[in-house]
């Protein structure tokens, strides 16, 4: 009681600033894990570099940025949490400057490998600072300002990506975060402060960490590299899923057992961060997976500009903020977290069906609703789940926690993106192959078509044989139009059967009652 009476929690503009260095510090984090992809074309014809290896600056920033996640509490207590989040913010905006004046291959992936050093910290210690600026009463508050980042980062970041690069350059895509990271870093040092009670490490778990990096480096690789190079047929790929297997083994043994642990798995031992952990894996796929693929089935299916489908997506992003602030209030006036989950899992699964639904006539105001639904889905799961991830932990446990769940988000992402790009892929040959069976020149439909098409060209003034041959090619663009549609309906049909899998996992959690058949609530205390 007097350890609680003697906690003061910073509040009015000292919260207020807290919170916006936080969350814009994690939001720098999040938008350029995505907001590179839209401009990899520009960049690769700038420094000539091939579409294979452009792939670099996307993957050297995910590896050390991954690697650096779950080591952020560590990290923070053995520096103390001012001084690492400031210098994680200064080395981000440092490498940032430098990945916009890179005129090489290798220097870009070089500094967007620091960059990701950098970032790896905002995410975690950005939701411990959150996190413990309010009084337990109103963590679901903090977790619902936190989650907001979390989605509107992610879907923000192409659109961002693609503005900057079509009326500028692609350089920008890195200068803008310049500005933004010399204010947080400001006002990280002004304002934030070390955690109350925080210990130095009074060992360094090298072996931890060494083990943490093979699993997590080599895993990133496999997932970044693998569909490129035909998964387990290159001996590559096959090796390093071999090394990152052994390396978790090692990892998770090592963790377990040792006195001092870089990373303390000892916290999954509790039933809802466990159950919470393998949500937050969940979550990634949805969320990342869904934004992957929809710009694709878009642009390659419906023709849609990168501009049009970046635009698209900012009022499902809008969505899920506003759902995750009536969810905060919800948990706060203890509504059963499962309830809410659930309601959750039911409205990203609506979204699947209806987009499963999908056709070439489909056109922007079909999918609008779908993914409004999906934006208010993803909201009411996120904010439980990130509550359950924390539940109950403080001081150095909770960063420890919030390393965990971050790191299992972005692997879920990244798993998600890789299981997605497989799926697709195997779609596409299959639907080929079915809908090639119907589509040749011994089918009575078929050739009728191909006859009216040609007899519009030859109408138009052009000799008969050039005329079919023209037909015959609409009609190859309408087929790759139609299987590569079907696939995409496959892969989001996909997306709502993996979200029924998820209704026993959310059924499993236990729910934290009050005595004398209060209110069900999730809370920390």
């Amino acid at each position: 009681m007097q350890a609680k009476e003697a906690t003061q929690y910073p509040v009015g503009a000292e919260r207020a600033i807290l919170v916006i260095t936080a969350i814009s510090a994690a939001l720098l984090q999040l938008i350029d894990t995505s907001i590179v992809n839209v401009s990899l074309r520009e960049i690769s014809g700038s420094i000539g570099a091939t579409t294979t290896e452009i792939a670099w600056v996307v993957t050297s920033y995910a590896v050390s940025n991954v690697i650096m996640i779950p080591l952020a509490g560590m990290m923070s207590d053995l520096f103390g949490r001012k001084n690492y989040f400031t210098i994680s913010i200064l080395i981000f905006t440092v490498a940032s400057f430098f990945c916009g004046t890179a005129d090489s291959l290798t220097a870009l992936v070089i500094w967007r490998f620091i960059q990701g050093i950098g970032g790896g910290a905002l995410l975690t210690i950005g939701q411990t600072i959150i996190v413990e600026a309010f009084p337990p009463e109103k963590i679901n508050t903090a977790n619902a300002i936190f989650g907001m980042g979390v989605i509107l980062g992610p879907t923000f970041g192409p659109t961002l990506g693609g503005y900057l690069t079509d009326n500028y350059s692609w350089h920008w895509i890195f200068f803008i975060n310049i500005p933004i990271g010399i204010i947080a870093a400001y006002l990280s040092w002004a304002y934030v402060r070390d955690r109350v009670g925080a210990k130095r490490p009074q060992k360094i778990d090298w072996a931890g960490i060494c083990l943490l990096i093979v699993a997590v480096g080599t895993l990133q690789y496999v997932l970044e590299e693998g569909s490129a190079k035909d998964w387990f047929d290159s001996i590559e790929i096959l090796s390093l899923t071999i090394v990152s297997i052994a390396g978790f083994i090692g990892f998770i043994w090592r963790e377990w057992v040792y006195a001092y642990p870089a990373v303390n798995l000892r916290l999954l031992k509790n039933w809802n961060l466990a159950m919470g952990s393998i949500l937050n894996f969940v979550v990634g796929v949805l969320l990342l997976a869904t934004v992957f693929v929809f710009p694709l089935f878009a642009q390659i299916g419906l023709g849609w500009t990168a501009t049009m489908t970046g635009n698209f997506l900012i009022s499902g992003a809008l969505a899920s903020a506003f759902s995750m602030a009536i969810v905060g209030r919800l948990l706060s006036k203890g509504y059963n977290p499962k309830a809410i989950m659930i309601a959750g899992g039911g409205m990203i699964f609506a979204f699947a069906t209806l987009m499963s639904f999908s056709s070439p006539e489909s056109s922007a105001s079909n999918f609008f609703w779908p993914f409004i639904l999906r934006g208010l889905g993803i909201g009411f799961m996120l904010s439980p789940v990130m509550v359950l991830a924390v539940q109950g932990l403080k001081g150095a446990d909770l960063s420890q926690g919030a390393g965990l769940s971050n790191m299992l988000r972005q692997l879920g992402g990244a798993v998600g993106i890789a299981v997605m790009n497989v799926f697709l892929t195997h779609r596409n040959a299959t639907n080929d192959n079915y809908l090639l069976q119907h589509y040749n020149i011994y089918n009575d439909t078929f050739q009728d078509r191909a006859n009216l098409i040609s007899q519009n060209f030859i109408s138009q003034g052009y000799f008969k044989e050039d005329a079919l041959q023209m037909a015959y090619k609409i009609m190859d663009l309408s087929l790759f139009k139609q299987q590569a549609i079907i696939s995409y309906d496959n892969v989001f049909w996909s997306v709502g059967i993996t979200i029924l899998v998820c209704i026993p996992i959310i059924l499993m959690i236990k729910n934290d009652k009050k005595r004398g058949g209060e209110k069900i609530e999730v809370h920390l205390e």
